[in-house]
């Protein structure tokens, strides 16, 4: 908790983390009023989006009305000395602004996440990203990108990847090995779509395709493959166990084949149903029997798994506190060790047909599974993060999953070059 400490300093100094964020949707909205009004020694400064009006309500929600329009560099450095909020379309003015000291990806969209990652890169910027898609796609040549550049690009505090990844840290803090990293989900149905899900987005006051893309799988898989790009752990099978599990999180312990799980280095997977919902559990051994005599009689049972879990995730609260560690404390949440572990691969939703351009993630055409990286790269599978807009070369029937060879993939796009750059560097074992 060293980060609410510098926090309060710099906030005594006069010295505020000054933040840019990309995005003005549902979650952005969230991260713009936790900073505004409840993150003392942060301040964010402006916000990119390319509908310049959500960008103002986003601030307007936070009770934050006289905003300044920015297209200049000059006109956003003399808003940020005046202590004035700016927004503004063109995203370049945050990566080459000196006095913002982190950018946030709230976007969630991979080709823009792509290109303004690597602009802030290329400008020396650190980045929490919440865009789990562009991380699982090519967020291991995004690292050794950072890395070069002397910068961290990390994934963020709040989703539950990287509360997964806290846990992890603290489990293996204390002498454990973790050998699961886990999800706990309420609902998993890979043919949801936009209309079966319009009620619930418009409940809540979300984008109908983003709520599908948690319904069918696609963000799970996204999410759970770079927790296993961060640890080093893999997936036992295409799509993960997924079991149905009504019970608590403990109970889970029983069920994992350990030498299974040890022979593989750990796994991550995700649950459906258990308790505590919505969080996330770490299952980890000892080999000590001085510390499981220990452990059983600290109530975490005879072993030889221990369960641990953290009951929630609170997204955009914790979203400030991923800019703090990286800014403050140089300590990224969560990053891929080295090369990629677990690729998320598509998969057709219902029949397709040759001719037809496949939709957004979360849409009606195709869902994400999780994929070891090297059967992914041996079977030349489709990436998910790079199905949108790819046309069909041949009817696929329903759950086949996509290669390469089966759709023409859009030129210049920006993911497509990164892909082909990472799976150079990292080569299939």
């Amino acid at each position: 908790m060293i980060y609410d400490t510098l926090l309060r300093k710099r906030a005594a100094d006069g010295r505020p983390v000054r933040v840019g964020m990309f995005g003005a949707g549902f979650m952005a909205k969230g991260i713009t009023n936790q900073i505004v009004n409840s993150v003392p020694g942060m301040e964010l400064s402006v916000i990119c989006n390319r509908s310049i009006e959500r960008a103002r309500q986003a601030f307007e929600l936070a009770g934050v009305t006289d905003v300044a329009v920015v297209e200049t560099d000059a006109a956003l450095a003399e808003a940020i000395a005046q202590g004035r909020p700016a927004i503004t379309q063109d995203p370049m003015l945050l990566c080459r602004s000196p006095a913002l000291e982190c950018l946030v990806d709230a976007t969630g969209a991979i080709e823009y996440g792509a290109q303004v990652t690597m602009a802030a890169i290329e400008n020396r910027k650190h980045m929490v990203s919440m865009n789990a898609e562009l991380d699982g796609t090519v967020g291991p040549l995004l690292k050794k990108k950072a890395d070069a550049a002397g910068i961290i690009f990390t994934g963020a505090d709040g989703d539950q990847p990287g509360v997964q990844m806290n846990l992890f840290r603290f489990v293996r803090s204390i002498g454990l090995t973790p050998l699961v990293c886990g999800n706990i989900k309420g609902l998993q149905d890979p043919y949801r779509n936009p209309t079966t899900q319009e009620g619930f987005a418009r409940q809540w006051g979300q984008d109908p395709y983003m709520v599908t893309s948690f319904a069918d799988g696609t963000k799970i898989s996204f999410e759970q493959a770079i927790v296993a790009n961060a640890t080093g752990m893999t997936v036992n099978q295409r799509g993960m166990i997924g079991r149905d599990h009504r019970g608590h999180v403990d109970e889970l312990t029983g069920l994992y084949d350990i030498d299974m799980l040890k022979e593989k280095g750990g796994i991550v997977d995700y649950v459906v149903g258990s308790k505590p919902g919505p969080g996330i559990y770490v299952l980890a051994t000892h080999d000590d029997p001085k510390q499981k005599h220990y452990l059983n009689l600290y109530k975490l049972g005879t072993g030889p798994l221990y369960s641990f879990y953290t009951p929630y995730h609170l997204c955009h609260f914790e979203i400030p506190i991923s800019v703090a560690r990286v800014v403050l404390c140089g300590d990224a949440v969560l990053q891929p060790i080295d090369g990629p572990r677990v690729d998320i691969v598509a998969t057709a939703k219902k029949d397709l047909k040759a001719g037809e351009e496949i939709d957004a993630l979360g849409g009606y055409m195709t869902y994400g599974q999780c994929e070891t990286y090297g059967i992914s790269r041996r079977e030349k599978l489709l990436p998910m993060g790079m199905a949108q807009g790819c046309r069909l070369k041949r009817d696929i029937p329903k759950d086949a999953v996509l290669t390469y060879d089966d759709v023409e993939i859009p030129p210049g796009r920006l993911i497509d070059m990164l892909r082909a750059e990472q799976d150079k560097m990292f080569p299939a074992a």
